[in-house]
């Protein structure tokens, strides 16, 4: 009986002292982390690339009294165009219709009555033009063939894998050296890392500084064209923590 009276009391005891303990428990406050000291620096890389792609748009616009005869014209001019590209050397795969229009063009009176009507046909086509050094001649064949619109030239390089990681090599190594001179001039030293980001603003961009472009005169001279070179831009943008 004594024993059973033992046990009982036993048990109040502990039961007290653990709710005299759960009692005591304070929840943790987080101590606050002074803030991160970092330099931050953008840095940019430039290569010049020499083009040897050309991407033109040909185009032949005919117009007659009516759609038959709109279209048979515009065919004519349009596949002798096509055949004085291929002519030249320009792939079948590099002629690419983009562009075909049919529409009526009405000529008013000056009481808005409708005096005429002719026929408008427009076909354009995407070339693509592998042989720079052809590129002059092929609009000026183009042209004689039946061509009559030329709606501009751009300028491109097909392969740039390796442009694009030297240049993010020049950007990345333009920012850290702008990190370390900074922090040679603040008196303090790197630590590490923290964030890394390369990225292209845009593709490249043409460098304007002479007569480039295209041209024909009205004594049909022949084309004068300058692929000229292109500049490809990277920026990297660092992080790194302060010691």
């Amino acid at each position: 009986m004594k024993n059973k009276f033992g046990w009982i009391i036993l048990s109040i005891i502990a039961v007290l002292v653990l709710g005299a303990c759960s009692g005591t428990v304070s929840p943790a406050v987080a101590t606050p982390q002074p803030p991160q000291r970092m330099i931050n620096v953008t840095g940019t890389g430039q290569i010049y690339l020499t083009p040897d792609v050309a991407y033109i748009n040909i185009g032949v616009h005919t117009v007659a009294d009516t759609v038959g005869e709109a279209l048979k014209s515009n065919n004519s001019q349009a596949t002798a165009v096509a055949s004085s590209l291929k002519e030249l050397g320009v792939d079948a795969k590099d002629i690419q219709t983009n562009a075909f229009n049919v529409y009526p063009q009405q000529q008013f009176g000056p009481q808005g009555e409708v005096l005429k009507t002719t026929y408008a046909v427009d076909n354009t086509v995407f070339v693509t033009v592998r042989d720079l050094s052809k590129l002059g001649q092929i609009l000026d064949v183009v042209v004689q063939n039946g061509a009559n619109a030329i709606n501009g030239i751009t300028f491109d390089v097909l392969d740039k894998t390796k442009a694009l990681a030297q240049v993010r090599q020049l950007a990345v190594t333009d920012a850290r050296q702008q990190a370390q001179q900074l922090a040679d001039a603040a008196g303090v030293k790197l630590g590490n890392l923290i964030s890394l980001n390369v990225y292209q603003s845009n593709g490249p961009v043409p460098v304007f500084g002479g007569k480039g472009g295209a041209a024909a005169n009205a004594t049909g001279a022949p084309v004068s064209v300058s692929a000229g070179q292109m500049v490809l831009s990277m920026d990297a943008a660092l992080a790194y923590e302060i010691k």
